[in-house]
């Protein structure tokens, strides 16, 4: 058999062909060569018997087959790494069996029949797997070529290194384009894939198929000339150059200028508008600062031996009254008025301690423990310091402006309780006092003791009813935040007939806002529910509630309480009805009723009833601590048609505005009400007579139920 290096032109070149894709896949193909005495070397057929097995991929290897073979071929799938391929090939190629190189083995069954085509195999099977781990990453494709003696390899973006070449020797030609024989390849994972045989016939017009020219076949894979058709499909858009180009087009510029001309004309527009709407519109009044006592209303329990008895003697206490703050802070008022609690024996002004609790309602513990309980509910509280108390002579003395002693024991007490943590002082019966001066320096200590987070109010109390009095004292009282007076109670006893009770409420209003000018006014009519029934009741919350001012209630009054059955109001404290146990809750000792009977006035009967006196009390004080022109609006009379009823706005600024209508008169009546400001209709946020349905109604044509009181809304119109 000839050796592979005598010189032989080729003759129907057999071909071995390795083409790689982007998917590592290397494809094998051989052919055939004449004469049939030159064998041909490459990869071929799959055989069994022979076996390339790099890090557990499998494939075969056929060293040298018979020329006249057939044409198809099959596909190897190839995994080796760096220096594990050229060991392993090696090891194959020199030594039967199988060889076991670092992570791999290759076995030949026959190896080369001479030293030459060992090293021509060696060579070409190292470039080829050489270009695998090349074309796999590039996408282009590597063939192998034998050809007579003139065996060679061409691997198309394959690098070889020279000692390959050198083995090869001058007479084999390994080519290479574009590369040196010098480059030493940088080795990489190659996975050459097994792919299924070709079924079509090799030729020119297929895609797959083989090209000839001087010996040398190529192949071009059709997986490749997809991804470049795709390639050449695919809109990469306009590159830089031909943008700018485009840009500086003269119709280019001129619509550029266009629209950037449009764009600052639409921008000044806008901006013209904004301004002219800002300027155009009404603007709102900044919100007067209030103190926390002019923005709701006050509770007093100035009887606390009335309120609650903890202790089971019959009497209330300060542990009491500190149980029922939870119930205290539902009826949505700004603070409370508690005591007197000092020590006071009747008409002794020496055994008189202003600066000790009353041990009958407990301790000065006791006393810090309900400021405590206020805080966390966030009500203040307020302590009346009126010293003789227990005296028809709250003062001992009609004298007290020369009574130097009890001015400084006064001083001292006010200055004590504030340290303590009081929100303020009342001092009631201040008609007796004869000095104004002596309200100044007390307001000056409330003064002393305010911050910003908590200023402390100084109240003072008149029992005076007529107004000449009253408008007197709010000229002389003019140190004191709060004058409190029972001045609307001439409504409620000794006023006026029923059919001019309207026109007698509108005139008393008007003159005591007006008297009171600049001063913050308040309203009290003092106990409400002993002489009036249920609707006339909560016509007077309705009253308070709504007129600009604090609002006074007494504990029990919003619920109706009423004096106990066959007890003088006048000779005994009124005792507070919780619900209907023995005492009414009260107390679990001291006196019993003979014949408990159930009781709709108890604060248990009332509370879950949203027709209750108790509802609608708490859904005033809600409204008023939110309703704008109820805390800042301004007063001002609505003209009716009858003198049973008195009906007002309060307005503020561009808020939501009420209307406030009362009938004083136990039978119905139906008028009309008249005020620039009022719309056609009106809408019904509360009523004193829960059974009310209508939503909407008419100023000229509104229907009253008999003691009736509405506040009725309507929006504010530019």
């Amino acid at each position: 058999m000839p050796e592979v290096g005598e010189a032989r032109a080729p003759v129907a070149t057999e071909t071995a062909a390795i083409a790689l894709g982007g998917s590592k896949m290397a494809a094998v193909r051989r052919g055939e060569l004449g004469g049939g005495e030159t064998p041909a070397m490459g990869l071929g057929r799959r055989d069994p018997g022979r076996e390339l097995e790099t890090e557990g991929s499998r494939g075969s290897l056929q060293d040298f087959m018979p020329a006249a073979h057939s044409s198809k071929s099959d596909c190897l799938h190839l995994t080796a790494s760096n220096k594990q391929k050229k060991s392993s090939i090696d090891g194959a190629i020199h030594q039967p069996g199988r060889f076991d190189g670092r992570g791999g083995a290759v076995s030949v069954q026959n190896p080369p029949p001479s030293r030459r085509q060992g090293d021509l195999l060696r060579a070409t099977l190292s470039g080829a797997l050489r270009g695998a781990g090349r074309a796999g990453r590039s996408g282009g494709c590597a063939a192998i070529l034998a050809a007579g003696r003139r065996d060679f390899a061409q691997i198309g973006s394959n690098r070889i290194t020279s000692e390959a070449k050198q083995r090869i020797g001058p007479g084999d030609i390994m080519t290479s384009p574009g590369v040196t024989p010098d480059t030493e390849l940088d080795m990489k994972d190659v996975e050459l894939n097994e792919m299924e045989t070709e079924k079509q016939p090799m030729n020119a017009s297929s895609p797959g198929s083989l090209s000839e020219k001087n010996g040398v076949v190529k192949v071009k894979v059709a997986e490749e000339e997809e991804e470049e058709g795709a390639m050449a499909a695919k809109f990469t858009g306009l590159s830089k150059e031909e943008l700018l180009k485009v840009a500086g087009t003269p119709g280019w510029v001129r619509t550029r200028w266009a629209l950037l001309i449009l764009f600052w004309l639409g921008w000044l527009g806008m901006l013209a508008g904004a301004v002219a709407i800002i300027v155009q519109a009404p603007r709102c009044k900044d919100l007067p600062k209030q103190e926390w006592w002019q923005e709701g209303g006050i509770y007093r329990i100035q009887n606390v031996d009335g309120f609650q008895d903890s202790a089971e003697d019959g009497v209330g206490d300060l542990a009491g009254l500190k149980q029922q703050m939870d119930y205290l802070s539902s009826l949505k008022v700004k603070g409370l008025v508690i005591g007197p609690l000092h020590v006071n024996p009747k008409d002794n002004q020496t055994g008189t301690n202003l600066q000790d609790i009353d041990k009958r309602f407990g301790t000065l513990d006791d006393f810090r423990e309900v400021l405590e309980a206020a805080k966390k509910k966030d009500l203040k509280v307020v302590l009346d310091l009126t010293p003789n108390y227990q005296s028809q002579s709250p003062w001992f003395s009609r004298e007290i402006r020369f009574n130097s002693d009890l001015q400084d024991k006064m001083k001292e007490a006010i200055e004590f309780w504030l340290k303590e943590g009081v929100s303020g002082i009342q001092i009631g019966s201040v008609e007796h006092l004869n000095d104004a001066q002596i309200l100044s320096e007390w307001k000056n200590l409330t003064e002393r003791h305010s911050v910003e987070s908590q200023n402390r109010v100084l109240i003072a109390v008149t029992h005076m009813q007529d107004a000449q009095g009253i408008f007197s004292l709010l000229n002389e009282t003019t140190g004191v935040d709060l004058l409190c007076s029972e001045y609307l109670r001439g409504l409620v006893k000794d006023g006026p007939e029923d059919a001019a009770r309207g026109e007698a409420a509108a005139h008393m209003t008007h003159s005591y806002i007006k008297k009171a000018g600049d001063k913050w006014p308040s309203w009290s009519v003092g106990r409400l529910a002993a002489p009036m029934g249920e609707q006339l009741l909560r016509l007077f919350h309705l009253l308070l509630y709504t007129l600009p001012g604090t609002p006074f209630t007494d504990y029990g009054d919003e619920i109706g309480l009423r004096d106990l059955p066959g007890q003088p109001a006048a000779s005994s404290v009124i005792r507070m009805q919780w619900d209907n146990s023995a005492n009414f809750g009260f107390s679990k000792v001291g006196q019993q009723q003979s014949n408990p009977t159930a009781s709709n006035v108890t604060v248990q009967s009332q509370s879950g009833d949203k027709a209750s006196v108790l509802s609608f009390f708490r859904q005033l004080g809600e409204l008023r601590d939110k309703a704008r022109s109820l805390l800042f609006g301004e007063f001002s009379p609505a003209l009716s048609n009858s003198p049973s009823v008195f009906a007002y706005l309060r307005v503020w600024d561009q808020s939501q505005r009420y209307l406030v209508v009362l009938n004083f008169a136990p039978e119905e009546h139906t008028i009309s009400i008249t005020h620039p400001h009022l719309p056609a209709e009106v809408t019904v946020e509360l009523s004193t007579h829960p059974t009310r349905e209508e939503k909407q109604l008419s100023i000229q044509e509104l229907r009253l139920a008999p003691s009736e009181g509405l506040l009725l809304s309507f929006p504010y119109v530019a």
